[in-house]
């Protein structure tokens, strides 16, 4: 399960490192992935895959990223996030202009075009985030609730945080110092104990008495293991 299930990406790129280091990577995110090699194949396979989010080069040949974006726009509902090496003003609004929602210049952070389109996707399909099913878990994160086997649990924001955390990275161990970071915040000036706090609180309020389903993981951190 992750919060991305159903969510479809079309990459076009005419550079093959970027193409390939981008799709393991939202593939391993939990995207369905597109590629396209160059603006015609993207046209096309733009058609076919009906992706939610286009990631989309600026310059490649024959046809660039501008006139791909303006077809695009013109045959369906779509969010654009254009990549490119050009960083003048002058190419970001004219990349605006003809209807991209977003611009990223080249080298750029993976975290950070992951941020971009879980933007695009709140702003422009807020609907496939509304709710994440999870085992016996429900994430409703337009009401910021989360309810266990149908039943809304009582939680503080943090606690929302911190298990809304947990259930999407199911199976996966996260160190405390992990867990401050997303939860908390990078800068977050407190101990690394306040997690086992929130983590006992979590266990009460969810029944977890024998820690069977939010395992402590010696000397690693915290492990969400659901049915």
């Amino acid at each position: 399960m992750t919060q991305t299930k159903g969510i479809k990406v079309l990459l076009v790129d005419d550079e093959p490192n970027i193409l390939q280091f981008l799709e393991m990577g939202l593939v391993n995110e939990g995207y369905q992935v597109g590629c396209a090699r160059n603006g015609a194949e993207g046209l096309e396979l733009f058609r076919t895959f009906s992706p939610h989010i286009v990631i989309l080069d600026v310059m490649m040949p024959e046809l660039d990223g501008y006139e791909v974006c303006r077809r695009m726009k013109r045959q369906q509902p779509v969010a654009v996030i254009m990549l490119t090496a050009k960083e003048e003003p002058e190419d970001r609004v004219r990349g605006l202009t003809i209807g991209a929602d977003d611009y990223m210049p080249k080298p750029f952070s993976f975290e950070e075009l992951l941020a971009r389109i879980h933007a695009r996707l709140r702003n422009q399909f807020p609907n496939l985030l509304e709710e994440i099913h999870a085992g016996p878990f429900c994430i409703d994160d337009k009401r910021k609730e989360i309810r266990l086997r149908d039943e809304p649990l009582d939680l503080s924001p943090t606690e929302y945080g911190l298990l809304k955390l947990l259930v999407l990275e199911n199976g996966s161990v996260l160190s405390k110092s992990a867990i401050l970071d997303r939860v908390w915040g990078y800068d977050f000036g407190g101990e690394e104990n306040i997690v086992e706090v929130y983590v006992r609180a979590l266990r009460e309020k969810i029944g977890d008495r024998e820690h069977q389903t939010i395992r402590t993981i010696r000397g690693a951190g915290y492990r969400m293991d659901l049915a």
